[in-house]
């Protein structure tokens, strides 16, 4: 799951801190679905032919895949470059479905509360004693389209891309980083829990893609 859901968020932390990770350590579990009796082969089935809020709590939930194998609690720890310290956790068992992203900085805090067309992001930038108030906040704006409007963003820029070639609005590189921080993660939950360090890109691949950021930015 650090690879399948993960990498989106992990690819998120990075592009909040604008660097990527170099070493992650990480700890997680199979803590409760392996223990639910209620299976079924869902061969043949898409996600929208079953899934529902209503499936719950998660101790009472029916016709699960007939195989579990997987983590669903994880929480991972990330040193990035430059000295950027982060930590990314999953619970697939929680009541809330939504992620939630905290950034902490020397000037203040900002926190997102749902992560669709309507939710509000808080930033603090002044000293509290308890919990108060943000001193802005902002409004996530309407859009239109699946995954929050994404969706066919990607799809034409790919369609472009292949046709047309040119730089890109987001680099491979950074996918590459995601998807590698979220391998080792769960190396990391498999093997004894120690820290791992990420292997850099081949250079001559972060060149080529720098390249493309390069002619983005002239533009």
């Amino acid at each position: 799951m650090l690879l399948q859901k993960g990498a989106h968020d992990i690819d998120v932390i990075h592009w909040l801190a604008g660097a990527y990770s170099t070493h992650v350590q990480a700890m997680g579990a199979l803590a409760v679905y392996g223990d639910v009796t209620d299976r079924r082969d869902r061969a043949g089935e898409l996600m929208g032919d079953w899934f529902s809020l209503d499936n719950w709590p998660p101790t009472e939930q029916t016709g699960l895949n007939p195989v579990i194998d997987i983590e669903d609690i994880s929480q991972v720890n990330m040193r990035l470059q430059g000295g950027v310290l982060a930590s990314y956790e999953q619970c697939h068992f929680t009541p809330d479905y939504w992620r939630n992203y905290t950034v902490i900085g020397t000037h203040g805090r900002l926190e997102n509360f749902g992560d669709e067309s309507g939710s509000e992001v808080g930033v603090w930038t002044h000293r509290l004693a308890g919990s108060g108030a943000p001193t802005e906040t902002h409004v996530v704006p309407d859009v239109d389209g699946s995954h929050g409007g994404a969706d066919s963003l990607m799809i034409d820029e790919f369609l472009r891309f292949a046709c047309e070639g040119g730089p890109t609005t987001t680099s491979a590189v950074a996918a590459r980083n995601a998807v590698a921080t979220g391998v080792l993660a769960t190396q990391s939950i498999r093997g004894n829990g120690s820290t791992v360090a990420i292997p850099p890109v081949d250079a001559a691949i972060a060149a080529y893609f720098d390249a493309d950021d390069a002619a983005r930015t002239a533009q």
